[in-house]
Parts: structure tokens; C-alpha cells; sequence
């Protein structure tokens, strides 16, 4: 069944059945993200809609080949999408191709040999030491929403989680006496995020006052973060919240909960960290995703060089 909301593309029969099992394994077995299975089922979709179009005489998998892929690609890129766009559909066709092998319907995947387009290298935007400290200090009171929004600001800067992750988080996660929480990540993988001090502290308070407000006998489940009715906090609930901080501060609105995200990583590079250890932290499958927080300056790379190599500072001769 489709998960997209708006009207979708739609291509042979025979190749809409195998995308819709795709999609059905993607969701029920992979685990994958309501975002991750409409961006799938958009591009396979509409691949599937240009296949009718242009190869319509084909009627089974085995008719695919890495040419007409090819082809598709080049006339994505030719009608102006974007470089990044074409690059998802790239990846769309290769895992679509990998399950076809997979369930015995190809002998090899015609779209492994697919070019993914080369990407403009955008550096993420991150708050400065200042800037995260006065955003982290800007929810005052000691009421519930400023006791709650402490907690999640903190929690957000102090262990890399995406807001979804954020906001699925459980107490039974919570792992106080090793100031640990144990994240659900995308494919329902599951990572350990530590805890700095402020965020337990911060975390800890918010809990204590929270149960008092909301208890447990009248919720729902166990979710860590709830709104002032004591239903589970959303993505939205959250980005609304930051956005009121960051108009406190005069901090520029650009500012996402990823945002925060890109700050713990860049601050744990800047200061040395392993990138691996980073890679680790932030629950990325690949190294390639986490190279792109090495983007130091020349100063910061010069002083670390100066103050750690053996021979950095001996004095010129002549």
C-alpha cells in the first residue's frame, strides 16, 4: 500500500506490484522511517511512471537493464533536478535493484553500475561555544515547560540525537546511574548516547517535577518528554519551542534541532575527538556521512599541529 498522502505517479502493474512489496519490506521488515519509505516509494514511483513511458513493451523484471537506468538518470538531471535529488534516485534504484536480487526475481542488480552525480559540499551550520551556551541558558522558571525545555536543549546538544529520536525517547532508555540513554536510530538501531552533567542534572529535574504533574498511572506509556497535557512531545512541538529560544537570544532561525545536532559533532571534532568515536555518537552507518564535521579551520588545525608535533616548534636555522 502507498505511504505518501498526495496523489503518486504510476507505472506497468507488474512494476508497481514489486514496488509496493518493496516499500511493504522497506516498512515491516527494515523498520525504515515514514520520511525514508515516502522518499523510496516518490522516486521508485516516478521511475516507474517514466519506465511505462519510454519502455513500455517491458513485462518482467528481467527486462531491466543498467542502460535504460541510465538514461533515466540523465533525463532527471536534463529536466533540472537537482544534483542531490538525482543522487536519491540513484540510491533508490541501487536498494530497489539489491531487494529484487535478494527475493530471487534478478540474478544481478542492473543498477549497481549507476553513477551517482558528484554533490556541492555544503558545510552544516553550527552555533558557536557562545551561542550554544546562551541558547541552552535562555529557558527560565521553574515551571513545567522551563524545566522540560532545559532538559531538551540539553539533551539535544549533549548527545547528537535527531529531534525524532528525541521525542521517541522512553524512561525505561534512561539509564541514570550511567549517565547513558540508549537511542532508537533510523532502521531501529539501537546506540548508546552519553549524557554530560547539565543534561542529567537538567534531565533528572524535569522527571521529577514531570511525574508529580503527570503521573504515570495516568499516561499513556513511558515517554521521557510530554507536552504541558501530558501527551508524547512531537517534532513540531519541539521546533516551535526552539524557535521562541532563538528569538530570545536574537540567534537566526536558520537554527533546527539539527542544527544542535551538527554543534555536538563539530564541538567534539574541534576539541580532538576520534571521528569514528563521532561516527559512533551519532549513529551514522557510514564514515563518508561524518567526514563532513571535519571542517576546521586552518587556525584550529595550525594550533593543534603546533602544540602536538615534536618538532613543530624548533626554531628556524639561518
Amino acid at each position: 500500500m502507498p505511504v505518501m498522502d498526495q496523489q503518486l505517479p504510476s507505472g506497468p502493474p507488474w512494476l508497481m506490484r514489486l514496488v509496493d512489496a518493496f516499500i511493504h519490506h522497506l516498512q515491516f521488515v527494515r523498520g525504515l522511517s515514514l520520511h525514508s519509505l515516502r522518499a523510496y516509494e516518490g522516486d521508485l514511483r516516478r521511475w516507474a511512471e517514466w519506465m511505462g513511458r519510454e519502455a513500455g513493451d517491458i513485462q518482467s523484471p528481467a527486462a531491466l537493464e543498467a542502460r535504460s537506468l541510465g538514461v533515466y538518470i540523465g533525463d532527471l538531471a536534463g529536466a533540472g533536478l537537482s544534483a542531490r535529488s538525482c543522487a536519491r534516485a540513484v540510491a533508490s534504484l541501487r536498494a530497489f535493484g539489491r531487494y529484487l536480487v535478494e527475493s530471487g526475481q534478478l540474478s544481478h542488480n542492473p543498477a549497481s553500475a549507476l553513477r551517482t552525480p558528484r554533490l556541492p559540499k555544503h558545510l552544516p551550520h553550527f552555533l558557536e561555544d557562545a551561542q550554544i551556551a546562551e541558547l541552552l541558558a535562555a529557558p527560565q522558571g521553574d515551571d513545567e515547560q522551563a524545566r522540560r525545555d532545559r532538559a531538551l536543549l540539553e539533551v539535544l546538544y549533549s548527545t547528537g540525537m535527531r529531534v525524532s529520536e528525541l521525542v521517541g525517547l522512553d524512561d525505561d532508555r534512561v539509564h541514570w546511574s550511567q549517565a547513558m540513554v540508549v537511542v532508537i536510530g533510523k532502521g531501529n538501531k539501537e546506540r548508546l548516547a552519553p549524557l554530560g552533567r547539565p543534561a542529567l542534572a537538567a534531565l533528572e529535574d524535569y522527571c521529577q517535577y514531570r511525574d508529580l504533574v503527570h503521573p504515570l498511572a495516568q499516561r499513556r506509556d513511558r515517554a521521557t518528554f510530554l507536552s504541558l497535557r501530558g501527551k508524547r512531545l512531537v517534532d513540531r512541538d519541539v521546533r516551535r519551542r526552539l524557535a521562541y529560544y532563538l528569538d530570545c537570544c536574537g540567534l537566526s532561525r536558520s537554527t533546527t534541532p539539527h542544527t544542535l545536532r551538527h554543534t555536538f559533532a563539530t564541538h567534539l571534532v574541534a576539541r580532538g575527538a576520534d571521528i569514528r568515536a563521532v561516527q559512533e555518537l551519532l549513529g551514522h552507518a557510514s564514515l563518508n556521512s561524518t567526514q563532513i564535521y571535519t571542517h576546521l579551520s586552518l587556525d584550529h588545525l595550525r594550533e593543534v599541529y603546533d602544540s602536538a608535533h615534536p618538532r613543530a616548534r624548533q626554531p628556524r636555522s639561518g
